[in-house]
């Protein structure tokens, strides 16, 4: 009543699974933290915070190989929301450091956790104006 399939299925594993490269764990989290860092550091640079950037951009080169390119990006956004912003990024950076054991990383992620969390408490708090919604 059916006629067989003819053609192998998509779901078939391949027959040569070897001809291209995996990569292990380590180098995906290596890869995963360098981008959390790049991304901490352009907004560190935005922040215009250059020795912490530096330090930031030292990790980016040795997960990656190579320096990061750096630039100057600068948005219209308030500095609270940067730092809101660059300490979510190294928390990001301090889970993966941790969990491939870069202790170097996890240092420099806690400790611009904490620069940030203190930028943010010292920020005079926004005001509102009376019957503003």
């Amino acid at each position: 009543m059916y006629e067989p399939i003819r053609t192998k299925s998509v779901h078939t594993p391949a027959d040569h699974a070897d001809d291209f490269p995996h990569r292990s764990r380590e180098e995906e989290l290596d890869i995963q933290l360098a981008g959390h860092l790049a991304a901490l550091l352009a907004v560190t640079d935005e922040l215009d915070l250059g020795e912490a950037g530096d330090r930031i951009a030292e990790q980016v080169a040795r997960l990656r190989g190579t320096p990061p390119a750096r630039h100057a990006g600068r948005t219209d956004a308030p500095a609270p929301a940067l730092h809101r912003r660059a300490h979510a990024l190294a928390g990001r950076a301090l889970v993966v450091a941790a969990s491939r054991a870069d202790t170097a990383v996890a240092i420099l992620a806690a400790e611009r956790m904490d620069a940030h969390t203190a930028a943010l408490a010292a920020a005079p708090a926004p005001t509102r104006l009376v019957g503003a919604h």
